[in-house]
């Protein structure tokens, strides 16, 4: 090779250097941004495929009848638990309040319900106390025992109580899933305990668009 067609060779590859640079940045960019977008997002919680609305049920609050239905347009988390319980039901409903903050102004389109599995213990005032403690938007319901269980079969919701010692004199063992029910109240998604304030809001989020 002469020198002439050397020199002719190290400016063509000179030329074409920043070319390949810039289609590797553009590659890698590609790659980053927006093949993650491209894959099926993965929920937290079990995504369920109900054809027809979940059952309707109305249930007392401290500002009177509550209906599933009068929520119909936002997305419900559904959890049943009751003031009394030490340790899950207070971590839930701090989670599910950390994932609210998270949604910003988002979380207009969320409405968090809880339903009593205690009705001897807790009734409407003592419950809606206990529920906005956690926050101001949560909703706390309560009715009889055969009315509580009525909402909570068609969730596959067990709860029993079990003698205690100590003040409570009794506990309550319950499903202490959260229940999300879509727009149109169809149950799309369960979340079970301990799932944490990241991962519920992802799965809001997502449901959300």
């Amino acid at each position: 090779m002469t020198d002439t067609q050397e020199t002719v060779r190290s400016s063509s590859v000179g030329r074409l250097l920043p070319t390949v640079l810039a289609i590797t940045v553009v590659l890698a960019l590609f790659a980053w941004l927006v093949l993650p977008r491209l894959r099926p997002y993965q929920f937290n919680g079990t995504v369920l495929q109900s054809a027809m609305p979940v059952p309707d049920f109305t249930l007392t609050s401290a500002d009177g009848p509550v209906s599933l239905s009068d929520f119909r347009g936002k997305l419900v988390v559904l959890y049943f638990g009751y003031t009394f319980c030490p340790d899950v039901c207070p971590t839930t409903l701090s989670d599910v309040n950390k994932a609210l903050a998270q949604l910003g102004n988002e979380a207009e389109d969320v409405q968090m319900i809880m339903v009593s599995v205690d009705p001897a213990r807790d009734d409407p005032a003592k419950l809606a106390d206990y529920v906005q403690f956690f926050n101001p938007t949560y909703v706390g319901v309560t009715g009889t025992d055969d009315e509580v269980r009525s909402a909570a079969t068609p969730f596959g919701i067990w709860y029993e109580a079990h003698a205690e010692e100590g003040a409570s004199g009794y506990l309550v063992d319950h499903v202490a899933t959260l229940n999300v029910i879509d727009r149109e109240g169809h149950l799309k998604l369960v979340i079970g305990p301990g799932t944490g304030a990241d991962a519920i809001a992802a799965d809001l989020e997502y449901m959300l668009r």
